[in-house]
């Protein structure tokens, strides 16, 4: 990292905002999301690697599938209905495949979707629960997930491999032509395990390098029925410039249309005033016939004075990395804080999905003054069903201007970073026409800037960082120190460390460049704040004051905003002075010390099994074993309600007498032994 020099930060500069400042010192003007200043000031960042590398990809891999190739494996040729739908925006993912309603009830046959054989099959308690991989002669895989059962004798070999592995949780592959499949075929009964929320069937359909497909691009099914359009919830204009205004202000401006027009269609009654790059964003839904859950929008398309200059098409999913882009399609910043999920109608920096169609400025709007933009915006379903989305956007001068609040009596100083801007608001209640400058100070230096606007006595004054960091921030009388401590370049290995703690970043560890934001107080490490996604994880370190005495069953934990603590892990380093974990979301840790043994009762036995009740305070349940007359028989474990159980189906385990001993283990290796006679 260059260090500062005398000619970096020039004494009491004054300019409107630090684009002047960067020309000054022979950098040229860029957006943020262009590359990075050409020469050092106050410090020289990396180059991103990963802005701009978004592009259209082609669809390689992808076999032509002719209409009616795949059976619908629920109740096939029957009515029926999807509670998801392909590319509906989930949590930190694109929901890979449908979402198959079975009449809220499990045990409904689950047939082959084509012929094939079955190449994977799993069981867990989590994620897909209970999950087939069916893969077929034109190369596509087929995958059924949460279900109850197997059928077949996959199933008898998966039973087999459980009692000879003496576990549950199992996955297993298979050779072509070992257990072949035909159309059609009872291949297992639907459920409600793993992740699942209710009884259904996950139904996806990829590609031999694990791209996930939407089943419905090849025409659809007839037992699903869809002509409802989708419904628009509301849409946004954002500045994405040091230069951009929307409606004369910095930032994102949300606009919530009425109900549709007659003929289905959305209009905002008002011109949109705006000016430099601006992107647009939507939010919005689909239903099926004859249902009521909301489901997600296959396709959105943006046209500006009748050209298209982007549109996205949620057919094709990298599995598992691409499902996780998720995070920079949507505004993720804005749902944390504000609740609402917005789609980003232009591809943001960091964002490599291959959904994209677009021009050189890759969906982002470039607003002349002057100029007049005609936007009309279309969402679709699978099945063609349209709504459009109209607006005008009206290019302006970004010009200062200033209105004055009766509320505001003393002043105040707050700061965020958007990309690569520090947005600074000061309130004010100076009763000046124009109102009075910022100084960001960095050692001896100081830079002064002048507000953009004053809005409801809040000034704004707009930097580019990717001129330096300033240690403090100083406004009238007040003074903050500015809390990022560094910056982290993405698409690079880069490793950051204070007294308490070390971070390790990878090449895709993080989407666009980050200026990291850490502390430490009294045994409680933060680690940037949990709006700002991760890609794939981060190599955390934790150093405390005092290290726990017993390392073995001591780690680190997570911590919600409401006190929450969900396990870690971690390993310690041979001196016991740190622990080391992968995490896959910034926040808060701590390190805990878990001695209590898990919980377990015995809640009923019989003909029909034994069902255990089984819970642990803090790290959770590790593994689990219960042995009949000293040989093992196997349990089921459902998270979802806490329990243990035996399945009926199972006829290579001991007969439920006698004498039995169950052992639990939790993640800090804590046992409990519980003794019952069955």
């Amino acid at each position: 990292m260059k260090k500062l020099t005398a000619s970096s930060f020039p004494l009491k500069a004054h300019f409107s905002f630090a684009l002047p400042f960067l020309l000054l010192m022979g950098v040229q003007p860029s957006a943020c999301q262009s590359p990075q200043p050409a020469s050092p000031t106050l410090e020289q960042p990396a180059p991103n690697e990963a802005a701009g590398a978004a592009s259209p990809a082609p669809r390689a891999g992808i076999p032509a599938v002719a209409k009616g190739y795949f059976l619908f494996p629920i109740k096939p040729n029957q009515e029926n209905f999807l509670s998801g739908s392909m590319g509906e925006l989930r949590p930190n993912h694109f929901h890979g495949g449908l979402d198959i309603k079975t009449d809220g009830r499990v045990d409904l046959p689950v047939h082959a979707s084509a012929d094939g054989y079955v190449s994977r099959l799993k069981q867990s308690s989590y994620g897909y629960g209970n999950v087939l991989y069916i893969t077929h002669p034109n190369g596509l895989t087929t995958v059924y997930g949460h279900l109850n059962s197997f059928k077949g004798p996959v199933a008898e070999e998966l039973r087999r491999q459980q009692y000879a592995k003496q576990t549950y949780d199992l996955e297993l592959f298979f050779e072509p032509g070992q257990f072949v499949v035909k159309r059609g075929e009872v291949v297992a009964l639907s459920g409600n395990t793993g992740g699942s929320a209710g009884p259904h069937v996950h139904w996806e359909v990829r590609t031999a390098a694990g791209s996930q497909l939407n089943p419905l691009q090849w025409g659809g099914f007839a037992e699903i029925q869809d002509h409802v359009a989708p419904v628009v919830q509301a849409f946004a204009v954002e500045a994405l410039g040091i230069a951009a205004r929307v409606e004369g202000r910095f930032g994102k401006r949300v606009f919530v249309p009425k109900a549709p027009l007659a003929d289905g269609s959305y209009a905002w009654p008002d011109t949109i005033a705006a000016s430099g790059s601006v992107g647009l964003l939507v939010q919005g839904f689909d239903r099926f016939d004859k249902v009521w859950n909301k489901n997600g929008i296959q396709q959105a398309t943006v046209l500006v004075n009748g050209k298209q200059v982007y549109q996205h098409t949620i057919d094709n999913v990298p599995f598992p990395d691409g499902s996780r882009q998720i995070n920079r399609h949507v505004d993720y910043e804005w749902r944390a804080t504000q609740g609402r999920q917005f789609e980003k109608l232009f591809i943001d920096d960091g964002n490599d999905l291959g959904m994209y169609t677009t021009g050189p400025d890759k969906g982002r709007l470039n607003i002349e003054p002057g100029k007049v933009y005609a936007v009309e915006i279309r969402l679709a379903d699978s099945y063609g069903n349209t709504t459009p989305l109209r607006l005008v956007l009206r290019g302006e001068e970004a010009g200062y201007f200033k209105t004055r609040s009766a509320a505001v009596k003393k002043p105040a100083l707050r700061y965020d970073v958007s990309r690569n801007l520090l947005v600074v608001t000061a309130q004010d209640p100076d009763t000046a026409a124009v109102a009075g400058p910022l100084t960001l100070l960095r050692g001896s230096r100081r830079l002064e800037l002048r507000p953009s606007y004053t809005d409801q006595s809040q000034n704004v004054y707009l930097y580019d960082l990717r001129a330096g960091r300033p240690d403090s921030i100083r406004f009238g009388g007040i003074t903050q120190r500015f809390t990022r401590e560094a910056l982290i370049p993405a698409g690079r290995e880069f490793s950051f460390a204070t007294a308490h703690m070390g971070l390790e970043f990878k090449p895709k560890t993080i989407f666009d460049t980050l200026y990291l934001q850490t502390s430490y107080q009294q045994g409680l490490w933060t680690v940037h704040l949990p709006r700002t996604p991760l890609y794939e994880n981060l190599a955390l370190t934790l150093r405390p004051d005092t290290p726990p005495t017993d390392l073995r069953r001591s780690a680190i934990y997570s911590i919600s905003a409401k006190g929450g603590k969900g396990y870690v892990g971690g390993k310690w380093s041979e001196d016991g002075s740190s622990i080391t974990a992968s995490i896959r979301a910034f926040g808060q840790f701590r390190i805990l010390t878990d001695t209590v043994p898990p919980s377990g009762r015995l809640l009923s036995k019989g003909a029909a099994g034994v069902v255990f009740k089984v819970g642990d305070d803090l790290s959770g349940l590790a593994s689990y074993k219960l042995e009949v007359n000293g040989q093992f028989r196997m349990l089921r474990y459902e998270h979802k309600n806490a329990t243990l159980f035996t399945e009926r189906t199972d006829t290579l385990g001991p007969p439920l007498r006698g004498p039995a001993t169950l052992r639990l283990t939790d993640q800090a290796g804590n046992e409990k032994v519980i003794n019952v006679v069955l």
